[in-house]
């Protein structure tokens, strides 16, 4: 897992930004891995869910052991992580300033117990591993619920206005309208199964 800090830097630097903290999606370690070390070398806050908080000091406590996920972080020490200096929890409806947008922030399970998409200024979806195009986050991983991924997406991502750009933790930028059309995973046939 590489520390993302440095290419960061690079576009922070470029473009003459100033941070001002960190939001975080969803405790999984490829959302993580760099939190700590980002907020410690520009002193932000990181926003995290309070489900998924404990992950941040211990990345490794959402897999279950033996799993088939377990050797891809065999050599990962999970001693070496802690919390950042300052969090907050975000609260479902609640509402960031940072940076002059503002974020809404909609607690969205399914992936992960915690995990939380960020509606920017009604123009973006800051979607995580929710949403992606043409897909969704899995919930086969541990603590991962098709139920509770199948409610976020019918009472959350479906009441989203069709010009709203998603921003997904992986893979292309779509529109909800795209998705809505196009994304198997949002068509009522799949919502309903069992």
């Amino acid at each position: 897992m590489p520390n993302m800090v440095a290419a960061i830097d690079e576009v922070i630097l470029k473009h003459r930004l100033k941070p001002v903290a960190t939001v975080v999606t969803h405790g999984h370690i490829d959302h993580t891995y760099s939190v700590k070390a980002f907020d410690d070398q520009y002193n932000v806050t990181t926003y995290i869910h309070p489900k998924d908080r404990p992950f941040l000091a211990d990345p490794l406590a959402i897999l279950s052991p033996g799993t088939a996920s377990m050797p891809m972080f065999a050599n990962l020490d999970p001693g070496s992580f802690s919390e950042p200096g300052e969090v907050k929890e975000l609260t479902d409806g609640a509402t960031l300033d940072l940076a002059g947008f503002s974020l809404q922030v909609r607690h969205a399970p399914g992936h992960t117990p915690g995990s939380t998409v960020f509606i920017v200024d009604d123009e973006y979806l800051i979607a995580g591993d929710v949403l992606f195009h043409n897909s969704i986050g899995r919930t086969d991983l541990p603590q991962g619920s098709m139920t509770a991924m199948k409610k976020t997406l019918s009472t959350i991502i479906l009441k989203l206005a069709d010009e709203l750009v998603v921003l997904p933790g992986h893979g292309k930028e779509t529109t909800i309208g795209r998705e809505r059309k196009n994304n198997e995973f949002l068509h009522v046939r799949f919502l309903k199964e069992r």
